[in-house]
């Protein structure tokens, strides 16, 4: 019952709530393993420091007697070695602080030492919506994900990515939004190479909703704001109503002056996740990207959230990576990514009859389904 209740409150399965409390063992054994390390070191240098008139004092008595030191420069030198401690011990307390401060401006570093995507500035005109990759490949450093992946995005239809987890599905999603630029290969947004769109054509032309969302420390009314920040008060409203977070925001104490907190703490996932597509509602973009759009949600809010991305991509070119298999099962193609290559493609229907890796992942969600709904019954 525990369980049961534990994983529901992720939404996850066991084998993905095991990730989960691996991670948070590996993290807190981490933080032992360095005490231990620098253990020995830290109370050495508490027990010798507070001592070190141990020191002072008897070679400071053979200066004096050897004539080669006064008596007051022994006296100030015996004041000040006893003053020292106290700054020296307060200096070590900051060193965690210190390591923390390295690392981060080693990581921005790192970030800026990254080659800059270029791209031109003149806007191109595009054809519709279609989106085209050929022959794309990509690798995370020395890692290879895309091996010569080739898919074609329909316009103004419902294009579903899944399979196992690791394959891809999030790279190509990222690839399509122009965070990254591919290794090898092309990606074609309405006939022309992304490459050759300026950045801020394509922002006005895709709008990405990821599953690990951010949201800003401003209010909710500046969150949505963000999709269209020349947007009303009403336009605000009236994408929060479409996307299922009026009510919720209105029960609120500010209601939309409500502060989120840094990256949306004060909110739940479910809560951020309507707001983010509100604020793409907002944007009202032509090609709509959702990483998994109800991977914070529970059963109820997961409805909500279905009933907002149909208002979000009416007349929208959609491409979806979804987890949930029964959230994708109208989908106009459903394109099943394995190892970094399109394994097949088709609908529900026709993937259930040929692809066998598709009814293995079926079945299995619908077994994880069904045991989220005993449990719950249960609870």
């Amino acid at each position: 019952m525990e369980s049961v209740s534990t994983c529901s409150a992720f939404n996850q399965s066991a084998a993905s709530y095991k990730k989960f409390t691996d991670a948070v063992r590996d993290n807190a054994y981490s933080a032992i393993d360095w005490m231990k390390s620098v253990g020995f070191y830290v109370a050495t240098g508490f027990a010798i420091w507070p001592a070190v008139l141990i020191g002072v004092l008897p070679i400071g008595c053979l200066f004096v007697m050897n004539g080669t030191l006064t008596v007051p420069d022994f006296i100030t030198i015996m004041i000040l070695s006893l003053g020292i401690i106290g700054p020296l011990i307060s200096a070590m307390h900051y060193s965690d602080a210190m390591a923390k401060t390295g690392t981060i401006f080693q990581e921005i570093s790192d970030v800026l030492a990254e080659p800059e995507m270029k791209r031109p500035d003149n806007r191109v005109t595009l054809n519709g919506t279609e989106l085209r990759l050929k022959n794309v490949s990509f690798a995370y450093g020395d890692t290879p994900v895309l091996n010569g992946l080739d898919l074609e995005i329909p316009t103004n239809a419902v294009t579903a990515l899944v399979g196992p987890s690791g394959g891809g599905k999030s790279t190509i999603a990222k690839l399509i939004a122009s965070l990254w630029d591919v290794t090898d290969g092309e990606i074609n947004v309405g006939g022309q190479d992304m490459r050759n769109i300026p950045f801020e054509q394509l922002m006005d032309t895709i709008a990405y909703v990821s599953q690990d969302n951010y949201l800003f420390d401003d209010t909710i009314r500046n969150n949505i704001r963000m999709g269209n920040p020349v947007a009303t008060d009403a336009e605000v409203e009236g994408a929060a109503k479409a996307s299922g977070c009026h009510d919720f925001i209105l029960a609120l104490q500010d209601g939309y002056e409500t502060i989120t907190g840094g990256a949306g703490g004060h909110l739940s996932g479910g809560e951020r996740q309507r707001i983010t597509i509100a604020r793409a509602m907002l944007k009202n973009a032509p090609i709509i990207i959702l990483d998994e759009a109800t991977a914070f949600t529970d059963p109820e809010n997961e409805a909500v959230i279905q009933r907002a991305v149909a208002n979000l991509v009416k007349d929208k070119t959609l491409v979806v990576i979804a987890h949930r298999l029964s959230t994708i099962t109208s989908a106009d193609k459903i394109v099943v990514i394995e190892n970094g290559r399109v394994c097949d493609q088709g609908t529900h229907e026709e993937l259930l009859d040929r692809c066998d890796l598709y009814r293995v992942m079926w079945m299995a969600h619908m077994g994880i389904k069904d045991e989220e709904m005993k449990g719950e019954a249960k609870c």
